[in-house]
């Protein structure tokens, strides 16, 4: 009689714990998701609001004027005194094509001063954007490396901030402006922040 053969039962003993990882993966993905994943990714809270816009200087887009004189670059004392929507955008970036009409019609409200932050792009291909569809930074400074971005706190572009008459962080959304959540949303919480401390 020959004996039971136990590699069947060894092997099968093996694959369990080498699925492990495998399933602790699944798991915090399906996590993961029911929280973050249904939600509206512009709903992310930010840890700035209610704190001072950070004190990051940016040089101006080189090349870049505005009938005829340069835009300036980022100097954090223009956050003092008016309410500013920061936009953080790139050439590069797909959704920052479809919001770009959008930023141009909110860049006619004279009660707003509009500042752009490019992030990480080549000089040429960022002023052919603003070309493209009208510039509507009366300021644009540029992030080449990406720090200022993570001062910030930016989780990708684009990425838009309404600060404050005092320079402070008022409301934080992530990803595009959108046809759906510019009268919603946005102009929603300008119309606060234009408010406030008038």
């Amino acid at each position: 009689m020959s004996e039971p053969s136990t590699t069947g039962a060894s092997q099968r003993t093996l694959r369990w714990p080498m699925a492990l990882p495998l399933v602790a993966f699944a798991a915090l993905a399906a996590i993961f998701w029911f929280r973050l994943g249904n939600s509206d990714p512009s709903r992310i809270p930010s840890a700035l609001i209610g704190h001072p816009a950070p004190q990051t200087a940016l040089p101006p887009l080189p090349g870049l004027a505005d009938a005829g004189a340069p835009v300036p670059g980022l100097d954090p004392a223009v956050f003092k005194g008016k309410v500013s929507i920061v936009n953080v955008w790139a050439s590069w970036c797909v959704p920052c094509h479809d919001e770009a009409p959008l930023l141009t019609q909110l860049g006619r409200d004279k009660r707003l001063q509009i500042v752009g932050i490019n992030y990480k792009d080549a000089p040429d291909n960022a002023r052919r954007f603003l070309g493209r569809y009208g510039n509507p930074y009366g300021i644009v400074g540029v992030d080449a490396n990406g720090r200022a971005a993570i001062e910030w706190g930016v989780y990708g572009v684009p990425e838009t901030f309404i600060v404050g008459r005092e320079g402070t962080i008022v409301y934080k959304m992530v990803g595009p402006v959108t046809p759906e959540n510019i009268n919603s949303v946005l102009r929603v919480e300008i119309d606060k922040a234009l408010k406030a401390g008038s």
